[in-house]
Order: structure tokens, then C-alpha cells, then sequence
């Protein structure tokens, strides 16, 4: 018995020993706050929540563990109900703190399709149509702070008004999106510092404003977080050819070269109040949500390519002292230390800005705005280390051959079925979210492949094409593109070929290009699962497999069987048929497979049980893919 309770306490350490400090620290917020109890000290619809569910949504993203995403759904249905109405929240306080949450609604809207997340997205963006403006055009922060912008708001706003603007097709919407920003700085911003204020009153009026500049008196670390992380997030969906893009970039990059000069160069921290050497800065302290918030800004910064990668030595040497200080063991949790519970400006009782007020504002662990902020850095850091395995590299998905369009709630034709950037079950955001933790770009391809176009993608994914009931007009594979992609080939590329069973694709056109490389689609469907018999889709890949070198048990389901020929070799095969084979063609190399197979409902861990690793399939066929290219 003494040798069994050994093993399973050894075990049990063992697991907790192989989780990221960001995974210990989500099971303290699961264990905070559990089940439908919202995350934060009351049953308010508050920002705090969102900061942390941001975090999940990251953990979820960087290990296919769905359980990240059913918290935050069970979370946000505590409030928003069936009719989109959203408990505890009032559009007319025009607080833009309440607009913060719409980024999980988004999420949830994009990944389920359910119609109740539009309505609750609607109503947050209703807020925005209305919101009290100063005469420029700068959002309030509160309609009860009137003509007053804090840096704060930024990140409460913009990132969810720009994903909003993005899937709706508000194209006009991001010149208003870029303006808070500019505006945000021209008038926070010191000159001398580079540092951006807490705040700007346009009036004037407030005892906290300077009578000459309306600014806010110092420079607090964690409003100019939120400000930080607002245009990194902003950044994803901001059109590549907008003209204000660059300008945010800008922005960006003179507030992370202001924020460099002030990181303490023995703990890589922040103080909570920066720049400060009046009375009583002994009182100063270094304070974890700011210190997080940075790091998340400066390594995301970087891995997008707005920063210097220089820049992520910054990073680095943040998250040590993050680590070091704030990352603290606790009756058997993971805990967050050193979080200033909160600070503002005006109100009642009134806060001056004053050196004295900040420092009079309690610092506590396990705060939520701290915690969120400590998953978002963490994220980012865990990327840094795989970003070199596809640094410079170009994944092209095909939308030629696999050209589906659909109508989306905005009435817009969009393409749809496999492609980037769709959340849907149907999409392939989980693997598009592999690559790019792998430091790969992606890209699509909507015209003919050529060698022209071709020529800067290293890896090119060719994904079920149509046949007439997919598409009344397909494109079919024809020798052109064979000629075309086997040069590419030739020439160091590396090519995915994704079939699918004979009734839901053209194999006939597709195996022109197939056969070049020794590889036929077949008419055989295999793994036809029945509802969700799970083990009817199983394939194992076997061991010592040059591929999947960790997942040991795949899920592939309704699969076109191929047949094979040299220069083409199995991969893996179940009861005597290929289901993915290999070839190598010139310097490059050809991986097919009779099924799309990591499209999101197999791959992101929300329907699989936990024995399919398909997640960690995806992973180990992402870095084979781009360590394989030789372009």
C-alpha cells in the first residue's frame, strides 16, 4: 500500500511539475472562482473578468486544452442571456471599462456561430455609436468622467471595436480606431520622458489636470500597460494597407523605448509609479500587472514584426523578475503577488494623482487584472523559444482549388471551409495558431499557382478541392498548376495535400497532381465513424514515426484511402491502407493525407476526448513542414 500511495504522490508531482507557471495559475482562478462564480469580488460584469479570460483564451490556443475555453464560456453565460441582453450591465453609464468582455463574446460568437453572442456583441458596439466624445473625437472614459480620455480605456475599447469592425466589414471604422490612439498620445505623451500620463482632461477642470496641458500629473506603469497591449491587439486586425497602421507602429515603438529606459536593470521590473523622484519615493514598489503587461506588449511587439527583435531582451528580462518576485507558492497554488488593486483619478472620495494617493491604494495577490495580465505574458513568452523553428518562412494555404463562399452576417461573400482565420469548427485558426507559435507566417492564395506566386511560400497547403457541389464554377487542377507546383517543389518547397472521402472532393483533377509524386487518392473511404463512436476514426502512427514523434493516437475521420508508388512512402496505415504517405521530390518534399483531419472541430480539443492527440499531431506536422522546406 506505502509503495502504491508513493507512486501516485510521485505521479501527481510529476504533473505538476510538467505544467507552465501560466497553467498553475489558471487552476488558482478555477479554484478562486469556481464554476459559474464570475472571476473578480462581486457578480459585476466587470473588465477584471475579461482580462483573465483573455489569458485563457491564449493557454487554449497554445495547448489545445478545450477546458480553457469551456471556462470562459461558462463564465460569460453567467451574463449574457438568450436574448443577447447582457445581467448587471447598463449601455447608458457609457462606461468603456463594460466594452472590455466583448472580446470573449467575439470569440465565442466566431467559434459557436450562436446568434445570442452576436446580439450581446451588437449591443457593446451600440455602446460605442453613442459614446461621449470630447470635441476631437476622443471616447470618454465614463459618461461620469466627462471630457476626460485615460489611457486605460484603450485597451477597454479599441481591440474589441476593431475585431468588430473587422467581421462586419466596418471598413470606415478604423480611422476612428487609429484616432483614439493618436489622440491618446499627442496629448498624454511628455516630451521629455517619452512616458504617457494616467490621463488628459480636455476641460481642463479637474484638480488632478495640469491648467496648460489638461494632463494627469504622473506617469502610473499599468495605465500605460493597457494602453501598451491595446495596440499590439488592436495590430491583429487592422488592415495590412491601412494608411493610420503605420502610425500605430509608431506609437508603439516610442512608447516600449520610453518604457525601456525606466525597467530597473537588477529585477527587470517597474515601478508602480515611473519616473518619480520626489518626496517619499522610497514608498515606490515594483508592481506585477504593469511589469506583466509590458512584457506581453514587447514580446507579441516583437513576434508580429512591429518591434525591433533587439526588443526581446526586454522581455526576457522582465518575465526573470516576474517570475522571481511576483510567482509565489501558497498552500499548495500557485499564487500572483505584488498587484495594485486598483487606481484612478477623480471620483468620490477624490484621487488627486498624487504620489501619495497611488501609494495609498492596497497591493494584493491574486488579483485579477494582475493574474490575466501574468496568462497574457506568459503566452507570449512561451513563444519565444519556437519562434526560430519557422522565422522567415511563408505558409500559403489555397483558396483556388478550395473556393467556397458563403454569406456572412454581415451579407458579405466570404470564403469559408478551411481556411485561416475562420473559429468555426470548419476552420483551421487552430492550425493557422501552430504555425505562428512556430514563427511562421501565413498567407492565402486566391488565383492559379504559379511560380511566381509560389516563389515566397515555403510550405503550400492544398486543402479538398471543389467539385460541382461544393462550387458551380470550380477550379479544377489542371496541368498548368501540375507543371507550377512540382517545379515549386522541385526547387526546396514543401507541399500538404489534404483530400477528403470521394463524395466531398474532386479527387479526379486532384490526382494530376498527386500522381506526380507517387500518390493516389482512392474511392475507398475509411473510418466512416458512426455519430460520435470515437474509436471507429482512430490511427495510430506508430512507433518511431519521423513525423508525429508525439502524438501516439490520431483521429481522422470518413478518409479517402491512398495508394502509393515510388517515390512516395507510408506513413501510417491502418489494417493494410495508407492514410498518409510521403515523397520526396528534387530538394523538396510532399506529405499527403485523405482527409482535411486538423480543421478546428478535430483539432482544438473541444469535441475529441483527450486521448486523440490531434492537437499534438498538428504541432509535430507544423515543425516537420518547416524544417523540411528548403526555401
Amino acid at each position: 500500500m506505502k509503495k502504491i500511495i508513493w507512486i501516485l504522490l510521485l505521479v501527481v508531482s510529476v504533473n505538476a511539475f510538467s505544467q507552465s507557471p501560466a497553467e498553475k495559475l489558471a487552476a488558482t482562478v478555477l479554484n478562486i472562482w469556481k464554476d459559474t462564480v464570475p472571476i473578480g469580488s462581486n457578480t459585476k460584469w466587470s473588465y477584471d473578468m475579461g482580462v483573465v479570460l483573455e489569458g485563457f483564451k491564449g493557454l487554449w490556443m497554445n495547448t489545445g486544452n478545450a477546458d480553457y475555453f469551456k471556462a470562459i464560456q461558462k463564465k460569460m453565460d453567467y451574463f449574457i442571456k438568450d436574448d443577447g441582453t447582457i445581467k448587471n450591465y447598463d449601455k447608458e453609464d457609457y462606461n468603456i471599462d463594460m466594452v472590455n468582455n466583448g472580446k470573449l463574446v467575439m470569440l465565442l460568437y466566431r467559434v459557436t456561430g450562436k446568434e445570442k453572442y452576436k446580439k450581446a456583441a451588437d449591443l457593446l458596439r451600440s455602446q460605442l455609436a453613442t459614446q461621449p466624445r470630447t470635441n476631437e473625437g476622443g471616447f470618454w472614459h465614463k459618461k461620469v468622467y466627462t471630457n476626460q480620455m485615460w489611457l486605460d480605456g484603450l485597451y477597454m475599447g479599441e481591440p474589441f471595436y476593431a475585431e468588430y469592425a473587422m467581421l462586419f466589414h466596418q471598413d470606415t471604422a478604423f480611422n476612428d480606431i487609429a484616432n483614439q490612439f493618436i489622440w491618446m498620445e499627442k496629448h498624454a505623451r511628455d516630451p521629455k520622458t517619452g512616458l504617457l500620463y494616467h490621463a488628459w482632461d480636455e476641460s481642463k477642470q479637474q484638480k488632478w489636470a495640469n491648467t496648460v496641458t489638461g494632463a494627469s500629473p504622473l506617469f502610473w506603469a499599468r495605465a500605460m500597460g493597457w494602453y501598451s497591449d491595446a495596440l499590439v491587439d488592436v495590430l491583429d486586425y487592422f488592415p495590412e494597407s491601412h494608411p493610420k497602421r503605420k502610425a500605430l507602429i509608431d506609437i508603439l515603438n516610442r512608447l516600449v523605448n520610453a518604457v525601456e529606459k525606466q525597467q530597473d536593470k537588477t529585477t527587470g521590473l517597474w515601478y508602480d509609479v515611473m519616473n518619480y523622484n520626489g518626496a517619499g519615493k522610497e514608498k515606490n514598489y515594483f508592481e506585477a500587472s504593469a511589469s506583466c503587461q509590458f512584457t506581453y506588449a514587447i514580446a507579441k511587439g516583437v513576434r508580429k514584426g512591429y518591434l525591433p527583435a533587439a526588443k526581446i531582451a526586454i522581455a526576457k528580462k522582465a518575465y526573470e523578475g516576474i517570475l522571481k518576485q511576483f510567482i509565489k507558492e501558497e498552500n499548495g497554488q500557485t499564487v500572483l503577488a505584488g498587484t495594485v488593486k486598483v487606481s484612478g483619478l477623480g471620483g468620490n472620495p477624490y484621487r488627486d494623482g498624487s504620489f501619495a494617493y497611488y501609494m495609498s491604494e492596497p497591493v494584493i495577490t491574486n488579483d485579477p487584472k494582475g493574474m490575466g495580465a501574468f496568462l497574457l505574458a506568459s503566452n507570449e513568452m512561451a513563444m519565444v523559444p519556437t519562434q526560430s523553428i519557422g522565422k522567415g518562412k511563408m505558409v500559403m494555404l489555397d483558396r483556388w482549388f478550395n473556393s467556397e463562399k458563403k454569406k456572412d452576417a454581415a451579407g458579405a461573400d466570404i470564403y469559408w471551409h478551411y481556411v485561416w482565420n475562420e473559429k468555426s469548427n470548419s476552420g483551421f485558426t487552430t492550425f493557422q495558431s501552430v504555425f505562428e507559435r512556430y514563427g511562421a507566417n501565413v498567407a492565402s492564395l486566391d488565383a492559379a499557382p504559379t511560380i511566381a506566386n509560389l516563389k515566397k511560400a515555403s510550405v503550400y497547403i492544398i486543402v479538398d478541392p471543389d467539385h460541382v457541389r461544393d462550387n458551380p464554377k470550380p477550379n479544377y487542377v489542371n496541368a498548368s498548376d501540375v507543371k507550377a507546383i512540382s517545379e515549386w517543389v522541385k526547387a526546396g518547397g514543401t507541399l500538404l495535400l489534404m483530400a477528403n472521402d470521394s463524395n466531398n472532393c474532386d479527387l479526379t483533377h486532384f490526382n494530376l497532381l498527386a500522381g506526380v509524386f507517387g500518390i493516389k487518392f482512392t474511392d475507398k473511404s475509411i473510418n466512416m465513424v458512426k455519430n460520435d463512436i470515437f474509436e471507429q476514426g482512430v490511427v495510430y502512427p506508430g512507433a518511431n514515426n519521423p513525423i508525429f514523434k508525439t502524438a501516439s493516437k490520431m483521429y481522422l475521420k470518413e478518409v479517402s484511402a491512398i495508394e502509393i508508388k515510388s517515390p512516395a512512402t507510408a506513413n501510417a496505415v491502418k489494417d493494410g491502407d495508407v492514410i498518409i504517405a510521403t515523397a520526396n521530390y528534387g530538394k523538396g518534399k510532399v506529405l499527403a493525407v485523405g482527409d482535411p483531419w486538423l480543421y478546428n472541430e478535430y483539432a482544438d480539443g473541444r469535441k475529441l476526448p483527450a486521448e486523440y492527440e490531434n492537437y499534438k499531431a498538428a504541432e509535430d506536422l507544423v515543425k516537420w513542414l518547416l524544417t523540411s522546406t528548403k526555401k
